[in-house]
């Protein structure tokens, strides 16, 4: 496990978005198994703060982060402030109502995961949703700041995971864990995809998704990843220096303006590659006008629909076409 930093508001990270379309699809299959079987999948207030160790984290932190954000709080029995602190987040994962699971983690017992997660003193505050790890906050903080911070936090993860949290049941028994979710008919080839984008192979990742879709076209997992497996492709072996030099000198070139879009993406300047692409759009028609449009529409599919830079640049887009 690698926790790695993901800001709530900043520039695109393809394996965010990717674990973002992952979790989205999870939490709607959870729910739709609860539906069938008559069930909701309810857990008790007193599941609503769990302790876990290095053993558990895979099962009580990173899978669960596909379904609810779980906030970590790193403490230890000899922390002060820690006793101060833990006491507050305790109360609110219960009066959150299942928008957020809190985790505890003591780390004189843990040292590895402390170590893994950088953190230099305690209490501090992780949350990690779908799989990524975030900061919140270290050190003693006031509760109104707790609360703005949670906020956000299940905002962000309702907006752009699809994690809506757990139902939660007075009536429910404590210590239920929710059922695992059987494998889905296609998770043997997005396995294999994303076994081929670890070893580099690119073209085998963009096959195994094609495959996903040529039986269900609107699979959204393997819609992103097909757009984002493309995407690297088409930048594999790309001299940034010479792509940008040629762009800037030839602003009517469309395949130099596409070209350093696709840069522009992948290097996280979301803007800068839409209003590059929407700019052509205005500059050019035909032939041209539509090549810039349909890498456009190629590169919305990649940050995902729901993000507000998409929908704005899709307005743009409606303007520069009409």
């Amino acid at each position: 496990m690698q926790p790695r930093n993901m800001s709530m508001s900043g520039v695109v990270d393809l394996a965010a978005v990717k674990a973002a379309q992952e979790a989205k699809a999870k939490a709607e299959q959870a729910r739709a198994q609860a539906a069938r079987e008559g069930g909701t999948g309810a857990v008790s207030p007193a599941d609503l703060v769990i302790d876990v160790s290095e053993a558990t984290f895979e099962r009580d932190v990173l899978q669960r982060s596909a379904e609810v954000p779980v906030v970590i709080d790193f403490w230890a029995e000899w922390c002060q402030p820690c006793k101060q602190l833990s006491p507050v987040l305790e109360r609110l994962a219960v009066e959150y109502n299942g928008r957020f699971l809190l985790a505890k983690i003591d780390v004189d017992a843990n040292q590895l995961l402390m170590q893994q997660f950088g953190i230099q003193g305690i209490p501090a505050v992780f949350a990690v949703v779908a799989g990524q790890a975030l900061p919140l906050f270290q050190g003693a903080a006031g509760e109104a700041q707790i609360r703005q911070t949670l906020d956000q936090l299940v905002q962000v993860a309702e907006q752009r995971f699809g994690l809506t949290g757990l139902t939660v049941d007075a009536e429910a028994e404590p210590g239920a864990q929710p059922q695992q979710q059987p494998a889905g008919p296609h998770d043997a080839a997005l396995n294999a995809a994303a076994q081929a984008l670890d070893a580099g192979d690119l073209g085998g990742a963009i096959q195994a998704y094609k495959n996903v879709l040529a039986d269900d076209p609107a699979h959204p997992e393997a819609k992103l990843g097909l757009a984002q497996a493309e995407l690297l492709q088409r930048v594999q072996g790309m001299d940034p220096q010479k792509v940008r030099q040629e762009a800037a000198e030839k602003p009517s070139d469309v395949a130099a303006q596409i070209a350093a879009a696709d840069l522009d993406l992948v290097g996280g300047h979301v803007e800068d590659a839409f209003g590059r692409l929407i700019d052509t759009v205005q500059r050019t028609a035909g032939e041209d006008r539509d090549a810039a449009r349909l890498r456009l529409l190629e590169l919305f599919e990649v940050v995902g629909a729901e993000d507000p830079r998409v929908t704005a640049a899709r307005r743009a887009l409606a303007r520069a076409l009409f």
